[in-house]
């Protein structure tokens, strides 16, 4: 799931996604890098958010792969 999140914006931010109507997290990374130089908050605040999401996504399958093979918490 986090594989899929991250080639979506991957692709996004390269403009091979969707069009601009259609919001995405790439896309609204690609779009802020033309005023990073003034304005560095959208494309930091995006990628965190995104960095974040994919953390949790990853963690969260992680507990969930302990919990089903080792028969419980431990």
């Amino acid at each position: 799931m986090a594989h899929a999140i991250l080639l979506k914006a991957a692709f996004n931010c390269l403009g091979l996604g969707v069009q601009p109507p259609t919001p995405s997290w790439g896309l609204m990374v690609s779009e802020g890098t033309n005023m990073m130089l003034f304005e560095p908050w959208p494309v930091l605040i995006f990628g965190a958010v995104l960095s974040v999401l994919v953390l949790v996504i990853n963690l969260m399958g992680d507990g969930q792969r302990d919990v089903t093979t080792s028969g419980g918490w431990s």
